[in-house]
């Protein structure tokens, strides 16, 4: 097979010399190199684990001929950096690690590349410089973590959080108690969050293969992943298969047929939409109402559903989903594996994926109807929806899976703030009254880098007086394991001079999610038109925005050039 650094190590020999310095041998540097690249490291469990799939990954590239070489690019963590300034920078992230792939895979003239994570920024991450690369790749997931006590995930930390603000309201030992197993294991987080959702996109897309997204990550399943991902990357260089030859337009609407499906989380409007930028494409919002429109919601999985990720994996994952809506699916799109979606699937129905795991759902006294309905059990269409309106001209998201049927409509007296965590100690210090809708701004991409109001979500869900009857609207973005009326990455944003900045306390705000509308609709509690809204707002905004405090380094970068949130908040 030839090799694509062959001219440049002709062009200096120190280039030979410094790989066998590494403990290279002279037949080592004529073979194919393949770059495997993870975000290994001890931030948090989703990474820590990762260095076990990049060695089985190794073995397969030596086997077939191939030698591998090892980099790394870690990861941060949503949950380590809730409740202070450590999230500003959790969606930034995804750019930082991007680049430093670019730089890796730039820097050597790499035959093919495998990427491996397990998170919410870093999956994205990897497929945006994979598409930026275009060079024979493969993703490995890092799969799901186990189950914590009574089929809880980690995200039990909401309600302990909020009672350790409030006096006599829970013990050392439960707190202790959750420490202790809320995370039980390695992988990602087991619900469907951010982290879980684009380990399904990243399969949907065509660059995982059949089956990986979501395997139990202390099951043995994934390090045969892993190997066979070594082996098959040397198919790919052999054959020419590159990201833009994988990540078609065609490729992207599966991924949203998918989204849609299984409930998956809000961010994946920003990730999607980023990625196909890098190729050249544009995504816009508007497709993932267009296809939830129309799409089956088939995943009981939290927090839209029921069950956790491993079970779903259990019941079939992403390919039986797949094969629940191939009349919906392009089946002709190309994979990592060389073969289309519908030969995949075919090769899955042989090998009997669809029936080996079934047993492990019995373990919990589960079927797959349960976790995955069938089509005709589906009770609506879709998870995601856009609303637009004079709050959000350009539009915002709302997980309404996840919103139960009372809360669709909602009017309600504004509470604003102008950071999360103003508006989290409201909650905590019983200042918010059933009836109001939140309103958190300056932090979409510019404002503040585009944090998640988890530890906001969460805490309104546990208060009893608040659950149910309380909206949250913002300009930043959520966690994809919130649940509730909350509705975010509102367009444009306040640090933009979008609407948003201009709302006041007591302003009526109506949302309708089957009409797809976000609107300021009264002014101190009184009811205005349209027309009369249009002209508080263009009267409010003469006075202009917040100013933005001073930042420096890599965040400044960020919030000063990021994009729209419609546009996938990537960096201009």
């Amino acid at each position: 097979m030839t090799q694509k650094s062959s001219k440049e190590r002709l062009w200096w020999a120190q280039f030979n010399a410094l790989q066998m310095g590494s403990g290279w041998d002279d037949t080592d540097i004529s073979k194919p190199q393949i770059l495997i690249e993870d975000v290994y490291g001890d931030s948090h469990p989703g990474s820590v684990h990762l260095h076990q799939l990049a060695s089985q990954a190794a073995m397969g590239v030596l086997e077939t001929g191939g030698f591998p070489a090892h980099y790394h690019t870690t990861d941060v963590c949503d949950g380590c950096a809730q409740g202070h300034d450590g999230m500003n920078v959790v969606l930034a992230s995804r750019e930082a690690i991007a680049d430093m792939v670019e730089v890796h895979a730039s820097a050597v003239p790499w035959d093919g590349m495998i990427l491996s994570s397990s998170c919410d920024k870093s999956i994205p991450a990897h497929l945006k410089a994979a598409a930026r690369m275009d060079i024979p790749t493969i993703f490995i997931p890092g799969g799901s973590m186990r189950p914590g006590p009574n089929q809880t995930t980690s995200l039990v930390a909401g309600d302990i959080s909020l009672r350790q603000k409030r006096k006599d309201a829970i013990s050392a030992q439960e707190i202790r108690d959750y420490y202790l197993t809320g995370c039980p294991s390695v992988g990602a987080c087991t619900f469907l969050g951010t982290a879980s959702t684009m380990q399904c996109m990243a399969e949907a897309l065509g660059m995982a293969l059949p089956g990986s997204a979501l395997a139990p990550a202390t099951m043995t399943d994934i390090l045969r992943y892993a190997r066979q991902a070594g082996r098959m990357i040397l198919t790919l260089v052999e054959k020419g298969i590159t990201v833009s030859d994988i990540l078609t337009p065609a490729a992207f609407r599966n991924a949203c047929i998918i989204h849609s499906a299984i409930g998956g989380s809000t961010n994946a409007t920003l990730h999607l939409p980023s990625i196909a930028r890098e190729l050249g494409y544009e995504m816009p919002i508007e497709l993932f109402d267009e296809i939830n429109h129309q799409v089956p919601h088939l995943g009981n999985v939290n927090p839209s559903g029921k069950h956790l990720t491993e079970s779903f994996w259990f019941a079939g994952g992403v390919p039986y989903v797949q094969l629940l809506l191939k009349d919906m699916l392009d089946l002709d799109v190309l994979t990592v594996t060389g073969k289309t979606l519908g030969e995949n699937l075919e090769d899955l129905q042989k090998d009997n994926f669809f029936e080996r795991n079934l047993g492990y759902l019995h373990n919990y006294g589960l079927t797959r109807d349960e976790v995955i309905f069938p089509l005709e059990k589906a009770e609506e269409k879709g998870s995601i929806a856009i609303l637009k309106g004079n709050i959000a001209p350009e539009g915002s998201v709302v997980k309404y899976s996840a919103v139960a049927a009372s809360q669709r409509v909602f009017t309600g007296p504004a509470r604003v703030f102008n950071e999360e965590e103003a508006a989290y100690q409201a909650v905590v210090d019983k200042k918010i009254q059933p009836g109001d809708v939140i309103v958190i701004r300056y932090e979409g991409p510019r404002g503040c880098g585009m944090p998640e109001m988890l530890m906001t979500t969460e805490a309104i869900v546990c208060d009893e007086t608040l659950n149910g009857h309380v909206a949250l609207i913002t300009d930043g973005r959520f966690s994809g394991a919130t649940r509730g009326a909350a509705i975010g990455h509102i367009s444009p944003e306040a640090a933009a001079g979008g609407p948003i900045a201009f709302l006041e306390d007591g302003d009526l705000i109506r949302y309708d999610i089957e009409n797809r509308s976000l609107d300021l609709v009264g002014i101190a509690g009184k009811p205005v038109t349209p027309e009369e809204a249009a002209q508080t707002l263009a009267k409010r905004s003469e006075k202009g925005i917040l100013p933005r405090p001073k930042r420096k380094g890599f965040y400044k970068r960020y919030t000063d050039h990021a994009l729209s949130a419609m546009q996938g908040a990537g960096l201009d």
